[in-house]
């Protein structure tokens, strides 16, 4: 049984969703994303995750996070329902845009989204990155970087979605200190995303270690958790590939939670959960039909790292 923490800067109480109304499975992402599986002719992929959505969001709020939920109705954005790749938002006011490496996925930034988070919370700057799209530049967000808030560390692994430019210019203007490192998967594929690789939460961090290759690398990445209290959890091959490393710590009404889905839960050891359970209530969200696209329950949601305004009674 969780016990009842203090809040934490690593976990938001409130959280960006995008509930899809023509999902598919994007075939132009395919190329370096080996998680998706493309869809099966007959496939009905499109009302199945509306409700999956539908349903992870009413359980989150069920657990005292607040989901702002964005309705997409279009047919050219397959992935939309992967907000955090497009924007991120940081303590202090900051909220910055990043540059898509598929053309299909640079459709999906809002400006509604970025006009509700500066009505609710108190925005200072907004700094886009996207017009370095046309120089092949790409840093996808939350997905290319796993930020731990409060260590100041941008996790990136290598890939065509994490360029160490953009990487460089976000760290220096955000205050985070980047940690860069090769991933590869069991077949030798490089991890096209940071966030399907580690988790990082207030007292533990769920990381594949024996995707990283360098062993030096390992071992700093390693020492630099342990140094700041936190537990490492290793991840297996076979777990990755379940997306357990793909969850995320949010705080809710009793507590902190770390949300993850219904297939990432049933790979995760009772000794790993157990160190879970120590500081955080493991909320399993049953998305299935979305996993079918590359991404899994850290994907779908955007962190809301922002002060709420205080805002007049209607």
């Amino acid at each position: 049984m969780a016990r009842q923490p203090a809040s934490s800067v690593q976990a938001p109480s409130a959280v960006v969703m995008v509930r899809p109304h023509h999902f598919t499975v994007n075939t132009e992402t395919a190329a370096d994303n080996h998680f998706q599986r493309l869809q099966e002719e007959g496939d009905d992929l499109a009302e199945l995750a509306f409700q999956e959505i539908t349903e992870a969001a009413a359980l989150l709020e069920q657990h005292g996070v607040t989901v702002h939920l964005f309705e997409d109705e279009g047919t050219l954005t397959p992935d939309s329902v992967f907000p955090n790749n497009w924007f991120s938002t940081h303590a202090g006011g900051h909220v910055a845009i990043y540059p898509m490496k598929a053309v299909s996925r640079r459709r999906e930034r809002r400006s509604d989204v970025i006009e509700m988070l500066k009505r609710r919370y108190r925005v200072q700057e907004v700094i886009d990155y996207s017009g370095l799209e046309p120089d092949g530049l790409f840093l996808e967000g939350t997905g290319a970087m796993v930020l731990d808030h409060i260590d100041r560390i941008a996790y990136a692994a290598k890939s065509e979605r994490t360029d160490p430019i953009i990487l460089e210019r976000f760290c220096t203007q955000f205050n985070f200190e980047p940690m860069v490192f090769s991933a590869r998967d069991g077949n030798g594929a490089d991890i096209y995303h940071t966030n399907v690789l580690m988790c990082v939460a207030t007292d533990f961090a769920m990381i594949g270690l024996d995707m990283i290759t360098d062993a030096e690398r390992r071992s700093e990445i390693v020492e630099r958790f342990e140094r700041a209290g936190r537990q490492v959890i290793p991840l297996s091959n076979a777990q990755i590939e379940t997306f357990a490393g793909n969850a995320i710590e949010l705080q809710g009404r009793n507590g902190r939670i770390l949300a993850l889905s219904t297939t990432a839960f049933a790979a995760l050891t009772p000794e790993q959960l157990a160190i879970i359970g120590e500081s955080a209530r493991p909320l399993p969200l049953a998305i299935p039909t979305i996993e079918r696209a590359g991404g899994s329950t850290r994907c779908t949601i955007a962190g809301v790292h922002l002060t709420p305004r205080s805002l007049p009674s209607p």
